[in-house]
């Protein structure tokens, strides 16, 4: 039979709904969780954050970095050591050696995130130089809020478009402004308390031509393809339902403002965010005498960060060549659970002026960045034009 351009174009149109799969290259789980990761080993230089992310050798040797009796990872500040005024509390940020190009896929499953006053945790992408490659905020949230914030962070020209089936409430359109393009989760429990009550759920996205799109679940509501899913098995997208975040190409061409990215974990404490005294006061201001982040909660005995670790199962990484479909109408209507929490937009001002503190390094409040690091904590359609260029 004598394909011509048009049957092959029918063809490969109608085969693009049932491409759904994507292959396992990068699992992070168990006592080989570490492998794989670098380890910060400076003063948070980024965000101005009262903390030191320790090198690898301190972090095991601190016992802020481990892996639990049940196989799962831990990530937490320091709880155990008293800190004198004018100096930080340790902390952990690892990022990936592997960078992860468009085409990806992230799931991971999380028990614990860290909370509670001046804390601030987040789990990100980066590309080699911020904001050029730009940064993708899978989880992020700061204090004592109840829900998770997600936001792209680019130069100027990507702009965030709300489509219909994005689940979450938009704010900030243009990605590059100092918070990003801001989306608040609406489903419960997906960060403080409440997450941790839950058993912790999962957080996944999408790094496509098409778009960038991220998922959570809390652990009741988890698809049974990640469910039931093993540590070298595929995974099928296809029953995920409309995501949280949508950040479709259409209005910002994802292959020329991300390169390849890097996942990243970090916990920093105060900071040009949750440090803010617009932020940190109407959550916090009572949490001690002198109403300052650095004064009432990163001086003095540990215990008041018990809450401020991660507990994570997983991370896996997944590929793919071919084309896996947006979510469809059919998902669209797929009904999500009602959220008790307002979720509403809490935004991150850079450059800001904040309390003086003594603690904080100089450096440039109004980026998220240095010579080498990002900031600012994170393919649906792979072009047909080459394709049919190479058919006709």
């Amino acid at each position: 039979m004598f394909w011509t351009p048009s049957f092959v174009l029918l063809w490969l149109l109608s085969s693009l709904a049932h491409v759904v799969s994507y292959d396992l290259i990068h699992d992070y789980s168990g006592t080989s969780f570490y492998d794989g990761w670098d380890f910060y080993g400076n003063y948070d230089n980024l965000t101005l954050g009262d903390v030191i992310w320790l090198n690898k050798d301190d972090a095991f040797s601190q016992g802020l970095a481990y892996v639990n009796t049940a196989g799962n990872a831990i990530l937490k500040v320091d709880n155990m050591h008293d800190v004198q005024y004018l100096q930080k509390r340790n902390s952990i940020r690892i990022t990936t050696q592997a960078a992860y190009a468009v085409g990806s896929l992230w799931i991971t499953d999380i028990a614990h995130i860290p909370f509670g006053c001046s804390v601030w945790p987040a789990f990100w992408t980066k590309g080699p130089t911020w904001p050029d490659n730009g940064e993708i905020d899978i989880m992020e949230a700061i204090n004592l809020m109840d829900h998770n914030q997600m936001a792209l962070h680019t130069t100027p020209g990507c702009v965030h478009t709300t489509p219909p089936n994005q689940m979450g409430t938009s704010a900030e359109v243009d990605c590059s402004q100092p918070s990003g393009c801001v989306v608040a989760e609406t489903a419960p429990n997906s960060f403080g308390p409440g997450f941790a009550a839950a058993g912790g759920g999962v957080f996944a996205t999408q790094f496509d031509v098409s778009g960038i799109y991220i998922w959570f679940w809390s652990r009741p509501n988890i698809p049974p393809s990640i469910t039931q899913a093993s540590s070298t098995s595929p995974m099928d997208v296809s029953q995920w339902g409309p995501p949280s975040a949508s950040y479709p190409s259409t209005s910002c061409d994802i292959t020329k403002f991300f390169s390849p990215q890097n996942l990243v974990f970090d916990i920093t404490l105060c900071g040009i965010w949750a440090g803010l005294p617009v932020e940190y006061l109407p959550m916090c201001g009572g949490s001690g005498p002198t109403s300052l982040c650095y004064n009432d909660n990163v001086v003095g005995p540990g215990d008041r960060y018990n809450d401020a670790f991660f507990e994570i199962k997983y991370v896996r990484a997944y590929t793919t060549g071919g084309i896996v479909p947006t979510p469809t109408a059919a998902a669209i209507a797929v009904p999500r659970p009602s959220s008790t929490s307002s979720s509403t937009i809490t935004s991150r001002p850079v450059g800001t002026a904040l309390t003086p503190s003594p603690l904080f390094f100089p450096g440039n409040a109004g980026t998220r960045t240095s010579t080498s690091e990002a900031a600012w904590c994170l393919w649906f359609f792979v072009p047909l034009g080459t394709i049919f260029g190479y058919l006709w």
